[in-house]
């Protein structure tokens, strides 16, 4: 039984196939105008790569920004039970699950069955989500990549008091007028970023183990501080943190397979 899923986002777009249980692969790529054309290239690659035709596939199921444009998606579910359901399934201890997308940021709780208990998201504006980490490291005039590791050579961060991410990128500007070190200005981006995501998850709770998925859990600046903050260490997942999406909605494209054998 080969199942799929494609977590289409606002700034990424992922894929992943799995058969019987397995994972045969994923891949991620950055967005296109238009999220069926994100999906089509995301999936076609990863399909070539594995040397498979999408006839072989069973069941597709498509998640995240885009989830509802897909035309070859057989079904559709939100990315907050994808995150829970991929999350759970690659770490079955964990209950708290934090999503910092693109544009939105996500604080979900799960339990021993991965089941949705609870979950709280950030409103519309693009504090605290990978978007704002963009805008900043724009501002910088490094790349987003770069924030993590800069970040580490700090010596005092600065303080970004704005949580408006416009009024926050004034702030930056006004460091390097004052020639603060890039490795300062990283340092609290990423302090303000993890600030801003524990605001989000005190709203839910914290219940052990807890682990971060989306783009943003590739900065280690800002899981670091996240960490310190939540006073928690979090999991460490096996695969690539930004596939859990896609990888939760392959995983109900392998129930409702099942379910369809079933009757």
């Amino acid at each position: 039984m080969i199942v799929a899923g494609c977590d289409v986002g606002s700034l990424t777009a992922k894929a992943v196939i799995m058969n019987n249980g397995t994972l045969l692969g994923s891949e991620v790529i950055r967005v296109l105008p238009k999220a069926e054309r994100s999906a089509r290239a995301v999936m076609d690659r990863l399909l070539e790569r594995l040397g498979i035709s999408f006839d072989e596939i069973d069941f597709c199921v498509s998640t995240g920004y885009g989830r509802e444009t897909i035309p070859f998606a057989d079904d559709n579910v939100s990315e907050i039970s994808c995150h829970g359901n991929g999350a759970h399934w690659l770490m079955p201890s964990i209950r708290t699950v934090i999503d910092v997308g693109g544009q939105d940021c996500k604080a979900i709780r799960v339990d021993e069955e991965g089941c949705l208990v609870d979950f709280v998201m950030n409103d519309k504006c693009a504090a605290g989500t990978g978007r704002s980490l963009e805008l900043m490291s724009e501002s910088l005039g490094v790349d987003v990549s770069e924030l993590g590791p800069l970040a580490g050579e700090a010596e005092v961060a600065v303080e970004i008091t704005n949580q408006c991410s416009i009024f926050a990128e004034m702030e930056i500007a006004r460091f390097l007028c004052e020639e603060r070190s890039f490795a300062d200005i990283a340092a609290g981006i990423n302090e303000s970023m993890a600030r801003r995501v524990k605001g989000l998850v005190g709203r839910v709770g914290v219940e052990k183990e807890v682990g971060v998925t989306g783009g943003v859990s590739k900065n280690v600046g800002v899981v670091k501080n996240l960490e310190a903050l939540l006073k928690v260490e979090f999991v460490r997942f096996p695969e690539d943190p930004q596939i859990i999406g896609a990888l939760g909605a392959a995983l109900y494209a392998a129930e409702r397979v099942a379910v369809r054998k079933a009757t």
